[in-house]
C-alpha cells in the first residue's frame, strides 16, 4: 500500500519526535553524511549539471558535525547539504519545525536582478484584496531580500548564478515551518506595503477530484491525489459521466506533491486507442565489475501507455502551472507527446527526474534522489517543458488559465 508523501512525512515526524531525547552519536552522523555524499556522487542523475564541488561539500559539512547537539541539528545538516543542489526533487523524507517548507503559494522570478512575483496559486486559494502579480519583493521579515539570499544556509553553491539565486528566493518564500513570512512589497502601482504570506488561505479539498460540466464542455480537477490508487476509479466514474461532452478540461494545477505512474497511466489510457509512447527515460549504467575502470553506458527507453476502458473522443485541454509537480508534469508531457491534448498554462514545478528512496544506515528516515532523467517523447527534458499555449498571469483576481481553456474548446 502506497502512502501520499505528506502522510508519510507525518508518520516520520512522529518517529523523529520520539528520538529527540536520545544522545546524538556523532560518529554515526559522520557515517550517514558520507553515505549521503557517496549516493549523490554515484546515483544522482544531475550531478554533472549542478557543478558542485564534492570536496567543498565533504570539508564543510564534516566540520559541522562536531557542533551538532540534537537529532534536529542532524536533520538540518543533511537538509542544507541537499539544498546545495538547488533541486526541489532532492529532499529528505523528514523535517523539523526549523526546516524549510517545500513550496510557497507564490512564485518569484528574477527580472533585472529583482525578485518579482510572477505567479500566484490562484486556482487553489481564497480571493485576495491585494494584487500580488508584478510586485517586487524588497524584504522578508525585515531583512533586505538580497541579503536574505546571501544568508541562506548553503556554502558550496554559486549564489550569483541567476538559476541558483531564483531557486533560493523561492525557498525563502516557502520559509521555515516555525517562522512568519512577512514581505515588504512594492506593488505595480509603486505603493510599498507589508504582506503576511501566511494570510493566503490555500483551499483544503475533501475529494480526490472534482468534476462538472459547463454547457457541453466537461471539466475534471485533480486534487493533489496522483499518489492515491483510488484516484483511477474516481477518474473513471467522472469521465464516464462526461463521456458525451464535446470537450474536456483536465486541471493539473493542484498536483504539487506529485504521485505515481499507476495513476498517470490509468488516466491517460482512457484517451487513446492503441499503445502510445508518453515519456522517455535516460539512465547511465555502471559496470558491476570494476565500475571505475569500465566505461559508463547510457540507456534510453520509451514508456508506453496502454488503452483501457471506453475511449473519450472529445478534444482535451490540460491545465498546468507552477504547482503542477513531478507526476503531474509527467501527465502534461504525456498528453502533449501523444498529441491527445492541448496544454495550457505556465512553467510547471520543474521537478527533474525519476526518484528513488535511499535509507540512512543509522537513522529512521532517508532521502529521495533523482536517479534517471525524464524527457518528452520529442526529446525535451521534462523540467524544461513550457506549454505552447502560454498564459502569462496578469492578476490574482480571476482564473485566466481556465478562461483560456474554455475559450479554446468553445471554438
Amino acid at each position: 500500500m502506497k502512502l501520499n508523501i505528506l502522510i508519510y512525512l507525518l508518520l516520520i515526524q512522529t518517529v523523529f519526535a520520539q528520538s529527540q531525547n536520545r544522545t546524538l552519536d556523532l560518529p554515526k552522523v559522520e557515517e550517514d553524511l558520507n553515505m549521503l555524499l557517496d549516493d549523490l556522487s554515484n546515483n544522482y542523475a544531475y550531478w554533472e549539471e549542478k557543478k558542485i564541488d564534492i570536496n567543498c561539500l565533504r570539508e564543510h559539512y564534516s566540520q559541522k558535525v562536531a557542533g551538532l547537539k540534537t537529532e534536529a541539528d542532524a536533520v538540518l545538516l543533511f537538509e542544507y547539504l541537499l539544498d546545495e543542489f538547488y533541486d526541489s526533487h532532492l529532499i529528505l523524507n523528514t523535517n523539523t519545525p526549523t526546516s524549510f517548507r517545500l513550496y510557497a503559494p507564490i512564485y518569484a522570478q528574477l527580472i533585472n536582478g529583482k525578485p518579482i512575483i510572477s505567479n500566484v496559486w490562484q486556482s487553489q486559494m481564497e480571493p485576495l484584496e491585494v494584487e500580488l502579480i508584478g510586485a517586487e519583493i524588497q524584504q522578508i521579515n525585515g531583512v533586505n531580500f538580497d541579503q536574505a539570499i546571501e544568508h541562506f544556509p548553503t556554502h558550496c553553491q554559486d549564489k550569483n548564478d541567476p538559476i541558483v539565486r531564483e531557486w533560493i528566493a523561492n525557498k525563502l518564500l516557502a520559509g521555515r515551518y516555525n517562522e512568519k513570512r512577512v514581505l515588504t512589497l512594492k506593488l505595480r502601482n509603486q505603493k510599498v506595503v507589508p504582506f503576511d504570506l501566511d494570510e493566503i488561505v490555500v483551499k483544503k479539498e475533501a475529494h480526490l477530484l472534482d468534476f462538472g460540466q459547463k454547457k457541453n464542455i466537461g471539466w475534471i480537477r485533480i486534487n493533489n491525489s496522483l499518489g492515491q490508487d483510488a484516484l483511477v476509479n474516481a477518474f473513471d466514474s467522472a469521465l464516464n459521466v462526461l463521456s458525451e461532452t464535446q470537450g474536456l478540461v483536465l486541471d493539473l494545477r493542484n498536483t504539487v506533491d506529485g504521485g505515481d505512474t499507476y495513476e498517470a497511466r490509468g488516466i491517460m489510457g482512457r484517451f487513446i486507442q492503441e499503445p502510445t509512447p508518453y515519456q522517455m527515460h535516460a539512465y547511465v549504467e555502471k559496470a558491476y565489475d570494476n565500475p571505475v575502470q569500465n566505461p559508463l553506458i547510457k540507456r534510453l527507453w520509451m514508456e508506453l501507455v496502454v488503452p483501457r476502458g471506453k475511449v473519450y473522443q472529445g478534444k482535451v485541454v490540460v491545465l498546468v502551472g507552477r504547482w503542477t509537480g513531478s507526476m503531474g508534469e509527467g501527465l502534461a508531457i504525456g498528453f502533449d507527446g501523444m498529441k491527445r491534448a492541448t496544454v495550457v498554462g505556465t512553467e510547471m514545478e520543474r521537478l527533474a527526474g525519476e526518484i528513488e528512496f535511499f535509507p540512512f544506515q543509522h537513522r529512521s528516515y532517508g532521502y529521495r534522489l533523482p536517479v534517471a532523467k525524464l524527457f518528452h517523447v520529442a526529446g525535451t527534458p521534462r523540467e524544461q517543458f513550457v506549454p505552447k499555449h502560454y498564459v502569462k498571469q496578469q492578476t490574482n483576481k480571476r482564473d485566466e488559465v481556465i478562461e483560456k481553456a474554455f475559450e479554446m474548446l468553445a471554438k
